[in-house]
């Protein structure tokens, strides 16, 4: 009698042998024998896919908004011991390269091409019509987590997700641009360029998510993130330990809100009091000690656009020395949450043959905050400042959940040291160059050196195929591939002499654009980080700039004069280049992107302006939401709800900014949240009686221009039960928080209740009626420029 043969996936080494040249692999014949009885047949199992063997576990780290000069691994100020400790056991990468923004950088993370060439040119706000620019990313641009899975490898995201476009994060999808779709098993973390890291927006793979505990708990997100990371590459292993891991793991910080735990800001009190003057000379000084930078390297001068510390009141020396206090608590507790990642890494029965790439930054240090940073971003980011006086009376409290902080921007000027320029900027280095360490235990053993060969972010994917010895397929799913932009740096793994790997790269955000090629770089500065309504246009007058970045590592000796020769043949290159990565055409408009019509969630009419939602309505990004600013409008809810009944019925926005309409202590009432600074509280004169009943708020906005007052008017069956003035409403955006029916997720809109207060009856129907738009197009522009400003700081 004949037995079952052992399935082959266990018996045999499935990864041999593999045609892997298009996705899924093929299936492979049937090896067994079928008779006409199961007496003289032999069995054979489908063999999975599996990798070669030896293929290693492979994570990637990716901090956020963290310059060059910033960790101490790096010469910064920021103590980092665990980023340190893994630099001691692998190498330390001085002259590696992203593109200077966010979710361009990530997108060339994942699929290993040129930003422009994976749809990703700049922003999802600012998406524009053109392949380059639409933001949603090709399938002809597969990433590399779908090239690993389909070749046998659990793959993972945990934290930031900034390349799903906006009109497609909401419930009715597509879900094929989400983590889940572009290739991940598992995501875990939020849509967008920054989320609350004590009340986030979260995701597990597609369905919305509430964090187990609240701020007063305990609860943070990088804590909570690095939790769901570490349970996963354990449970992964301890069912399939032969299995290898591809981990993405993205953490939002160091972006804004700065969000230090209490415990972690007091460590640094009063170690930035010299200023960010003193602060870039100290780093400086230590990264030439520590030979991050060669000998020779000068100092580039403090620009115009930065104040000199010098010349600062002393109120003013004091908040801005806090807004760093709290940064460097925030980055330093990232360091301490991604150590924890990296000791269960070791833990790991495979842990020696773990690759992990951990890059500091997908961009310089941010100067986002503006010249004089804030404790409410999202105020800010609606044109409404907030004042030093107002600041310091909350000095303590920055970093709290109730604060939004971001630093001024010289800071981030002294963060990238010891280049110019900052985040945004991709035509200098201290906007594209970040600090990146890779340890590989079973491979590299010229541990603690440095490397200084040419590499960026499009290499990452290149060379995790390289060692794995997986090829980039020719087709996915049936749709061809475009070729890999990047080149595998693995070379560089084992000889710190290795030929360069990357001799030529293109570097283009904004229209602030440059070129590198065989150690001489032209770059051409166009447009502001903090002046994002302004568009410059007149390319042709754009001052090229030459260095020899060979011979001048921080860009501080421009050529342009001397070889006028040479920086045209770099224009030339340039122009080369960008026609074949489609970089063109080039467009330096802010509001006026934001302003170009995108596709609408689900393919609805941009213009509507009626809204119907039924109960389990949670988490609707506020962009796919009725936008009730502006403009008068209407609220109706049909209830139901039981004697002693309460809970919101309708909230939008949160802590920051936003309304709610619920029902507390029997009483329907509306509150309106003006950045915390003006709070309206309309509770009506009589109860919401139990049982069915149709409650109602009308505004009537009284017109004029942006962000103005107007009556509210809240109603019981028809009936008048409350009126009140509301002096200023929010003109732009409500922040990061989002909108639902039957209980307030994130933080909370009202200071009245407790989240979530989920509503105790039930919400039948809810209908949004916007009455119309009236404004001028100079307030249409000043509109589309706080879009452009909150669209801006939140990449």
């Amino acid at each position: 009698m004949k037995a079952e043969t052992t399935p082959s996936n266990a018996g045999d080494n499935p990864g041999a042998d593999r045609d892997r040249s298009k996705l899924p692999l093929p299936e492979l014949p049937f090896r067994g024998k079928v008779g006409k009885t199961y007496l003289e047949s032999e069995g054979d199992w489908p063999r999975l896919p599996a990798p070669p063997e030896g293929a290693p576990n492979v994570v990637v780290i990716l901090l956020d908004d963290v310059g060059f000069g910033q960790v101490s691994t790096f010469g910064g100020p920021v103590p980092t011991p665990q980023l340190d400790k893994l630099a001691a056991e692998g190498l330390r990468y001085s002259r590696f390269h992203t593109t200077a923004i966010c979710a361009p950088s990530r997108a060339a993370l994942i699929t290993g091409r040129n930003h422009h060439n994976c749809a990703s040119g700049f922003l999802t706000e600012w998406a524009t019509g053109f392949p380059s620019y639409n933001n949603m990313i090709p399938k002809s641009t597969a990433t590399i987590g779908e090239v690993l899975r389909g070749n046998g490898y659990n793959t993972s995201w945990f934290g930031k997700n900034h390349n799903t476009p906006d009109w497609e994060s909401s419930v009715v999808g597509p879900f094929d641009r989400w983590p889940t779709g572009m290739g991940f098993d598992y995501f875990y973390g939020f849509i967008g360029g920054e989320t609350h890291q004590y009340y986030p927006v979260l995701f597990e793979n597609t369905v919305a998510v509430e964090p187990a505990k609240t701020p007063e708990e305990g609860y943070h997100f990088m804590t909570d993130m690095t939790d769901k990371a570490i349970d996963w590459m354990q449970y992964s292993k301890s069912v399939a330990p032969d299995k290898p891991v591809f981990m993405y793991f993205a953490p939002g910080a160091a972006h804004a809100p700065h969000h230090s735990p209490r415990d972690w800001r007091e460590k640094f009190k009063g170690q930035f009091d010299a200023g960010w003057d003193a602060v870039r000379e100290e780093t400086y000084r230590r990264q030439l000690e520590m030979g991050i930078i060669p000998p020779d390297t000068e100092l580039t001068p403090r620009p115009e656009w930065v104040q000199p510390w010098d010349s600062l009141t002393a109120d003013e020396k004091t908040l801005y020395a806090r807004f760093m206090e709290n940064f460097a608590g925030y980055l330093a507790f990232t360091d301490h949450e991604c150590g924890r990642l990296l000791d269960a890494v070791k833990e790991l029965p495979d842990g020696e043959n773990t690759l992990v790439f951990y890059i500091v930054g997908d961009n310089g240090a941010s100067s986002e905050g503006g010249f004089s940073g804030t404790a409410n971003e999202v105020m800010n980011l609606n044109g409404v400042p907030s004042s030093l006086a107002d600041t310091m009376k909350i000095l303590d409290e920055i970093g709290e959940p109730h604060t939004e902080p971001h630093y001024p921007l010289g800071w981030a000027w002294a963060g990238n040291a010891p280049f110019q320029w900052v985040k945004q900027v991709a035509s200098h280095l201290g906007g594209t160059r970040n600090p990146m360490v890779v340890s590989w235990p079973a491979k590299i053993k010229d541990t603690g050196t440095m490397r200084s060969q040419f590499t960026h972010l499009i290499d990452i994917a290149s060379t995790i195929l390289d060692v794995a010895k997986i090829p980039a397929p020719e087709s996915v799913n049936g749709v061809e591939q475009k070729p890999m932009d990047g080149v595998s740096i693995a070379s560089t793994f084992y000889d710190a002499e290795a030929r360069p790997v990357r001799e030529r790269q293109y570097f283009e955000i904004f229209t602030n654009r440059a070129i590198y090629d065989k150690g001489w770089i032209a770059c051409a500065q166009h447009s502001l980080p903090w002046r994002q309504d302004l568009a410059p246009a007149h390319w042709e007058n754009d001052r090229w700039e030459l260095y020899n970045i060979d011979e001048d590592f921080s860009e501080a000796k421009d050529l342009a004069a001397q070889f006028p020769d040479k920086l045209a043949e770099l224009k030339a290159i340039f122009d080369e280049e960008a026609e074949k990565n489609h970089v063109y055409p080039l467009d330096d408009r802010g509001s006026g992107r934001l302003a170009v019509l995108k596709p609408s969630p689900g393919g609805s009419d941009p213009n509507r302006r009626h809204f119907t939602y039924y109960s389990g309505c949670s988490r609707l990004p506020e962009n796919a939401a009725p936008n009730t600013k502006n403009v008068s409008h209407r609220i109706t809810a049909q209830i139901d709800m039981p004697e002693g009944g309460e809970g919101v019925i309708l909230a939008l926005g949160g802590q920051a900014a936003g309304f709610a309409l619920y029902v507390q202590n029997g009483k329907l009432v509306y509150h309106y949240n003006w950045f915390e600074r003006e709070r309206t509280n309309l509770v009506s004169n009589c109860p919401v009686p139990a049982g069915a009943s149709t409650v109602s708020m009308e505004f009537a906005y009284d017109g004029g221009g942006l962000g103005k007052g107007g009556e509210a008017v809240i109603g019981i069956n028809g009936k008048e039960v409350g009126r009140t003035r509301i002096a200023n409403t929010v003109a732009g955006r409500f922040g990061i928080d989002t909108f639902g029916l039957g209980s307030d997720t994130g933080s909370p809109v009202s200071d009245t209740y407790r989240k979530p207060f989920a509503f105790t009856g039930t919400i039948k129907r809810l209908d949004i009626e916007l009455g119309p738009r009236n404004l001028s197009p100079e307030d249409e522009l000043r509109l589309h420029a706080m879009h452009t400003a909150f669209a801006g700081a939140h990449d």
